[in-house]
């Protein structure tokens, strides 16, 4: 499987955000197992720079991000994902660029904790509990 981490999924980990770390730490770590094919957008990227800048400090925020880029692929965000995301029907263009960014880099899933912005999606969405579970599902039927 793969899927595209929305921000506020990395972000949990990076921050340490509770309650919803614990499970978003699981879904890194599969990531980093190679169990779980992760790809980040590239607009991501950037946002998670500049918040974990502010709180962490520019030197921390560097060294997470270079952890990050280790594990994860990243997804372009080019003219032509920008100019799809314009023709969806999302009520927020960020989240459908996101969306654009997934399909062209061939993500099967979206994991993200505000699933009811990807209503419009045609990629399957998960929370990150769901994916989780359907992925622990999966692996006990292999």
């Amino acid at each position: 499987m793969r899927v595209l981490f929305d921000t506020n999924v990395v972000l949990d980990v990076l921050l340490a955000r509770e309650p919803h770390v614990g499970v978003a730490a699981r879904l890194l770590s599969l990531v980093d197992e190679g169990r779980l094919a992760g790809v980040l957008s590239a607009t991501t990227v950037t946002t998670i720079h500049y918040i974990a800048a502010k709180s962490v400090g520019r030197e921390s925020a560097a060294r997470h991000l270079r952890e990050l880029l280790a594990i994860f692929d990243v997804a372009a965000v080019d003219r032509q994902v920008l100019l799809d995301a314009l023709g969806l029907d999302f009520a927020d263009y960020e989240d459908a660029v996101l969306h654009e960014a997934a399909r062209a880099a061939s993500a099967t899933a979206i994991v993200t904790r505000n699933t009811a912005d990807f209503v419009a999606a045609t990629l399957p969405v998960f929370g990150p509990a769901e994916l989780l579970a359907a992925f622990t599902a999966a692996a006990a039927r292999e």
